[in-house]
């Protein structure tokens, strides 16, 4: 999520040491929700026909096994459970370690800025859809997390499609966790079973950080590594998702009321997509590599960097990317068309005045202040950006899956014919360097 993000981590740390002193926070959140001081911050709702579910699920307690936020079509529900942006604490303390700085303000500082939102999105609501649903993996960037993407899957969840939003493990996520068993000592320490999320309480959580660059280390080496366990995460995602389709009882190790039972047949597993941002694009260009259950994918500002050059004619593929307009960079942009092809779809559009994180939800939780000031937001309208982000998505998703659907409405946006679309580009790249 925040790849070359060293703008971000140094803003975020003058406004930590800003915020230091009792007399600024006040000032802080009222700047946070902007200088006009509105209050009307939030994720926005699917604009589909559907309402949107979403549960969690982790498969094993390991780390090996799977962990993801699924979003899905669902019953209407007169007083529906919001669950919580950022689930708990343990992952404002992540976020403080990616940024490099104190997790105890960091912590009373995120909480306060962002503690109160909820996605948009009902918890453990009871699956509903009158025909099978395409599926899409989903894949975060580096330093986010399964929930920090949430208005686009809620958006595709709205328009028919299952979600699954994996939790990456290969320690580019700025925390997840696992579940190991007790130790003699935590069995018989009653308090310690509080905290667990496991729905065996002969289990507790254990936390997984944001391993940052060693002195020395070559970062190649460790971004390729990461960028293949992604991928196989997305594929051990989609394959839990057919064991379930297929009616295999499976076992989700954390609390939840959601009946998976429901989901048996429900998923069409001709129609399967992947979709990332940043670190995720990059992993949907090696998950199409590894299998091809996957149809096409849509990297949203993919980060090329950590793939293998030999892959990028074993894509066999349609592949969209959507780009922002202050990220790219030349040897960014002239990986992208090492994938061009004569002969498969390979699409490419820029939305104009917006930066990497206009993808992610943070672009929708602050003000114009503070979200210019930390490039969460760009100079375009928030909402306008995510609308032509989700709907040449759901254009390209429609083209290449074969879906009977209205998304064929958007097919202009994929060749970038919008005022607030640049077909391609706006980065110049040297043919000899492609």
């Amino acid at each position: 999520m925040f790849s070359h993000g060293g703008l971000v981590q140094l803003l975020a740390k003058r406004i930590y040491e800003w915020a230091r002193t009792d007399h600024r926070r006040y000032t802080l959140g009222l700047f946070a929700m902007g200088n006009t001081g509105s209050n009307h911050l939030g994720i926005p709702q699917g604009k589909g026909p559907n309402a949107v579910g979403c549960t969690d699920f982790m498969m094993d307690h390991t780390a090996q096994g799977s962990f993801f936020r699924l979003y899905y079509p669902c019953q209407e529900t007169e007083k529906p459970d919001r669950p919580d942006w950022v689930p708990c604490v343990e992952y404002f303390n992540g976020l403080a370690d990616f940024m490099k700085i104190n997790r105890s303000l960091s912590e009373r500082i995120f909480n306060y800025l962002f503690g109160s939102f909820k996605i948009p999105a009902s918890l453990d609501a009871p699956f509903k859809s009158n025909e099978k649903c395409p599926v899409v993996i989903f894949s975060h960037g580096l330093g986010a997390f399964r929930t920090l993407y949430s208005a686009i899957c809620a958006e595709l969840a709205s328009q028919g499609f299952i979600v699954a939003s994996v939790e990456h493990r290969d320690e580019s996520a700025s925390a997840t966790y696992y579940l190991r068993e007790k130790t003699e000592s935590e069995k018989a320490d009653k308090t310690v079973s509080i905290t667990s999320t496991s729905a065996q309480d002969t289990l507790i959580e254990e936390w997984m950080y944001y391993r940052n660059l060693q002195h020395g280390e070559n970062e190649f080496t460790l971004r390729n590594k990461q960028v293949k366990q992604r991928a196989d995460e997305c594929i051990l995602a989609l394959d839990k998702l057919m064991e379930i389709n297929s009616g295999i009882p499976v076992q989700n190790v954390l609390k939840s009321k959601f009946d998976w039972t429901t989901l048996e047949n429900s998923m069409d597993l001709c129609r399967i997509a992947a979709v990332g941002h940043s670190f995720g694009g990059a992993t949907v260009i090696e998950a199409l590599c590894k299998d091809v259950k996957f149809k096409c994918g849509v990297a949203l500002d993919a980060w090329m960097f950590p793939l293998d050059d030999e892959i990028f004619p074993r894509v066999k593929q349609p592949i969209f990317f959507i780009n922002s307009e202050k990220f790219q960079w030349a040897g960014n942009i002239s990986r992208m068309k090492k994938l061009d092809s004569a002969v498969i779809q390979r699409k490419m559009i820029t939305i104009r005045g917006t930066v990497h994180q206009s993808f992610p939800d943070f672009t929708f939780l602050t003000g114009n202040w503070i979200g210019k000031l930390m490039k969460l937001k760009g100079e375009i309208d928030s909402q306008i950006a995510m609308d032509l982000c989700n709907q040449s998505t759901l254009a390209f998703l429609q083209r290449h899956l074969g879906l009977h659907k209205n998304f064929d409405q958007w097919d202009a946006l994929i060749d970038g014919q919008d005022p607030n679309l640049i077909q391609g580009t706006n980065v110049t790249v040297l043919q000899s360097a492609i």
